[in-house]
């Protein structure tokens, strides 16, 4: 089983002079304990399931950017890209920018965007729901389009494009993966069995509605004529770690024993935040009972 971090918070000091050194120290944390993958939100505003919006919160992609220079290895994404933040090519153009810069690390995540505060309050057009999920489905067929050097015109309901060149080309081939965001059954995980190569759930949705949502993913797949084994399984979730369990945290064995569990329902790859991500403590953990651990988990159906 792979682990990947998010990092949804930049909250740790009074001196926000240090929260470059502080976030770059974390990225090169992260990779020397062996996590696969490393993710920031694409939001403006801090979310309120994690603090106030006045409280910091970077620009994921440029974020992104700057963890790929103190990085080597581990894999870059947002988790994930609010459709209507960018202009479709630009994102496309963007996320290829960083598969080149970093030697073919990125993920595309994307999702249909929620978060109208933001939105409103740096004056960014917030459509209704219906069409924010018919540009999240155009974006991804201009996706699809540019990474296949098709340059031909594209002409969608929301977006036309004259000519969809993107030069240089990505690193990773076909494309860098596409994660879809979203639990939504009858068009979000359509799109993932549609366009990705990876979808995410919150794994606080809980066992049993976690293998439903599998189970409709699955019967998406079916529909499709798509092999439902292609795709990425991720979630979700947060820790506190400590080595004893203090305070409520978890323990070692007890995330292990998680980790375990999703594997037996067939998630490839369990992301997680961790509330103490600028201690030490967790992250000597992480490399030395928890990583090498859960490398050796076999995933059901793999």
């Amino acid at each position: 089983m792979r682990v990947g971090l998010q990092v949804p918070n930049f909250t740790w000091s009074q001196d926000q002079s240090q929260l470059g050194d502080i976030f770059g120290l974390i990225a090169e944390r992260a990779e020397r304990a062996g996590f696969y993958s490393l993710w920031v939100m694409d939001h403006f505003f801090q979310i309120g399931v994690v603090g106030p919006a006045e409280h910091e919160m970077l620009e994921g992609w440029s974020a992104l950017a700057f963890a790929a220079g103190r990085t080597n290895r581990i894999k870059l994404g947002t988790m994930v890209t609010g459709v209507t933040y960018r202009y479709p090519a630009i994102l496309v153009k963007t996320a290829t920018t960083l598969d080149v810069l970093s030697h073919g690390r990125a993920y595309f995540g994307v999702g249909a965007a929620w978060n109208e505060e933001e939105h409103q309050g740096l004056g960014v057009p917030f459509p209704p729901m219906a069409e924010r999920f018919e540009r999240l489905e155009e974006t991804l067929q201009i996706a699809h389009q540019m990474w296949s050097g098709d340059e031909k015109p594209f002409e969608g309901k929301h977006y036309q494009l004259a000519r969809p060149l993107n030069s240089p080309r990505s690193v990773q081939k076909p494309h860098p993966p596409i994660l879809i965001g979203g639990t939504g059954e009858r068009k979000t995980l359509r799109m993932v069995a549609q366009y990705g190569d990876a979808c995410n759930l919150f794994a606080r949705l809980g066992d049993n509605e976690l293998k439903r949502k599998l189970d409709v993913l699955r019967g998406h797949c079916q529909t499709l004529g798509r092999p439902y084994e292609e795709i990425e399984k991720t979630t979700l979730d947060n820790f506190t770690l400590t080595r004893d369990g203090r305070n409520n945290s978890v323990t070692p064995s007890a995330m292990l024993e998680r980790l375990g569990k999703l594997a037996e329902m067939g998630v490839d790859q369990a992301i997680f935040s961790l509330n103490n991500v600028a201690d030490l403590e967790p992250f000597d953990l992480l490399a030395t009972e928890v990583i090498p651990a859960a490398e050796k988990i076999q995933v059901a159906g793999r």
